[in-house]
């Protein structure tokens, strides 16, 4: 079984949508692959609840508790390590990545970006790209490369900015498209796993 570990900081819904497409597509018998665990550095995160409600492992690693970033990672590998993970997703997970951790997991490290990357890396991608005057905007799935935002792209959703869009109105539509893209890609990388 090719088990999946998913790492969140808040509410989970891109979380939420691969773990109901796994169940809904059938991904245990398809692609011999399960959510094994749901990771969050902060316990309150609501996603944990609805991991949990899915009969799906949990378990909370507050990065406050450590002194540096590498001592929060090294523990968080072996965190994750024990759950045997084919593949790494990082839904929402908000904190920056030290490259021993991303070169850990290099091409099982998966990550979902509210921008059509390489623009706009970073935070306040909704505001930055109407700041910036694009008429299209959108969400990036990528492999994680110690560089921030960056790594082989492997799907994006495009839809236009409407001439009304706020930052809020384009993050919620956005979002809408992450739900689609983000289960699709980890699924295809699944498939392309042996």
């Amino acid at each position: 079984m090719k088990n999946i570990v998913i790492l969140i900081s808040g509410s989970g819904s891109n979380m939420a949508a691969i773990v109901r497409t796994a169940e809904r597509e059938g991904w245990a018998k398809s692609l011999n692959a399960r959510v094994a665990a749901v990771v969050s550095n902060k316990a309150d995160a609501k996603g944990l609840v609805f991991a949990k409600d899915q009969g799906i492992a949990t378990a909370v690693l507050d990065h406050k508790g450590y002194a540096s970033r590498e001592a929060f990672d090294a523990e968080l590998v072996k965190l994750i390590d024990g759950y045997q993970p084919a593949l790494v997703v990082l839904a929402g997970f908000m904190r920056i990545l030290t490259p021993g951790f991303v070169n850990h997991y290099t091409g099982r490290l998966l990550n979902i970006h509210p921008s059509l990357l390489p623009a706009f890396p970073g935070l306040h991608t909704h505001q930055r790209a109407i700041e910036a005057g694009c008429k299209f905007a959108g969400a990036t799935v990528h492999q994680v490369t110690a560089e921030l935002d960056h790594g082989p792209i492997l799907a994006q959703a495009v839809l236009p900015v409407l001439p009304d869009d706020n930052a809020d109105t384009l993050a919620a539509r956005v979002l809408t498209q992450e739900h689609v893209i983000y289960p699709k890609a980890v699924a295809e990388v699944l498939g392309s796993m042996r």
